[in-house]
């Protein structure tokens, strides 16, 4: 009988057909025989399609998690009895343990990493240089772990290739539209048990996480404010029908706050005091930065706790955050994470560039890579056919036409 781990896995397998066209490929050529993969990777169900696909590929597999909260204890114990899989992920475990499972990781010395949010990579930087000798590559799921590998790599201080999996468009306009659109809001939804239509409805950041996050917070009716610093984003958001204001403004009048910046300090101690009595904030990026936690904690007045629910007093007034600040999808009790028809692309291309990274990076220094463009069409074709969706082709006159610079009126 399957424990509720691998129940979970065998139902995100069903509605993963592009994973599991790539397995079935992997065990008959096992493309990554001799790789040790370390991972930091959310744990659960769809993750472990993932790592059970690379197992099938032959490679050794070593994975924790990449945030405190989001891992499911069930899934990451059905992990350790697949083969070649190592799993060191538990749910809720302190900063001291978390960073002890990730060096649990690189003990395993990996070739090829998967990282979703960088630590793997900084670790192995700034505390495991030991390890760098042998490291091919790497891949980075996320758009926070880009933005610090970008900023790594302009200091000329990132030692190996590192595929930006986040960059591509199979991964933004699919995982970051839609996953995080869903997901974020669904966790909010099933946490706070609050009604979207008619909410002042707040998004920090109007990127593609933003954007999917206030087209589905519309579709169900909210009055949806969005805040930037960018000012191309800020009127994208103007001309898509939203409000855009400044967060002091929107302070005053929101109900629900969801930030998606990838920065620190969105949400502050000059915006709680003006924040209405029954506010609700929660973080869609990464890190727990946006929300500026310990500022509650030092002028509380008083606490309640919740399920996936901290309600602090601040000068009589109530302020909940969900899932102490963390990425809401995925930390509060009954967050599933995007949905699986969505991961089945992201964790496609997390497969495929696994493949890549670790043909081709021996041959590469140490920068950020796009994700190859056969790879990321080859994603588009494998979902298409498994919805039995066919597309036109350019005829040879076409595509002529379309690489011809002497072809005009």
């Amino acid at each position: 009988m399957l424990n509720t781990g691998e129940l979970k896995m065998s139902w995100a397998r069903q509605y993963m057909p592009v994973l599991g066209a790539i397995r079935k490929r992997f065990e008959a050529q096992k493309p990554l025989s001799g790789t040790r993969i370390g991972m930091a990777l959310h744990v659960e169900a769809k993750t472990a399609v993932l790592v059970e696909t690379l197992a099938a590929g032959g490679a050794e597999v070593y994975i924790t998690g990449c945030n405190p909260l989001s891992t499911q204890d069930d899934v990451a114990e059905a992990l350790n009895s697949v083969k070649n899989v190592h799993c060191y992920a538990k749910r809720a475990c302190s900063v001291d343990e978390y960073y002890d499972a990730i060096d649990r990781v690189l003990d395993s010395n990996p070739t090829v990493t998967i990282d979703d949010g960088m630590d793997l990579i900084h670790r192995i930087h700034t505390k495991r240089r030991e390890l760098l000798d042998n490291i091919v590559g790497g891949c980075e799921e996320t758009t926070t772990g880009i933005h610090r590998l970008r900023s790594m790599a302009a200091e000329g201080k990132l030692e190996f290739p590192v595929i930006a999996v986040n960059d591509t468009p199979m991964k933004r306009h699919f995982d970051n539209v839609h996953g995080t659109g869903e997901s974020a809001l669904s966790a909010v939804m099933i946490t706070t048990n609050t009604l979207i239509g008619g909410k002042w409805f707040v998004v920090a950041g109007y990127g593609f996480c933003g954007h999917g996050l206030a087209k589905m917070a519309h579709g169900l009716g909210a009055k949806v404010i969005v805040t930037e610093v960018d000012p191309r984003r800020a009127l994208e958001a103007h001309m898509d029908g939203y409000y855009v204001m400044t967060m002091e403004e929107a302070a005053k009048i929101g109900d629900i706050f969801v930030t998606t910046t990838g920065n620190t300090s969105i949400i502050t101690g000059d915006h709680f005091p003006l924040m209405k009595d029954g506010v609700i904030l929660s973080n869609a990026g990464h890190f727990n930065v946006e929300i500026d936690i310990p500022w509650l904690e030092e002028h509380k007045e008083g606490m309640e706790k919740r399920d996936g629910i901290d309600t602090y007093i601040i000068k009589g007034k109530k302020i909940s955050v969900l899932a102490e600040g963390r990425l809401v999808n995925l930390s509060v009790p009954k967050g599933m994470g995007h949905p699986v028809e969505v991961m089945d692309l992201s964790f496609a291309l997390q497969a495929l560039c696994s493949e890549y990274i670790k043909n081709e990076g021996p041959k590469l220094s140490g920068g950020v890579y796009e994700v190859p463009n056969d790879i990321d069409v080859s994603v588009a074709k494998l979902k298409l056919s498994s919805l039995g969706v066919e597309i036109d082709k350019l005829s040879e006159y076409q595509e002529k036409y379309m690489t011809s610079w002497d072809i005009g009126t």
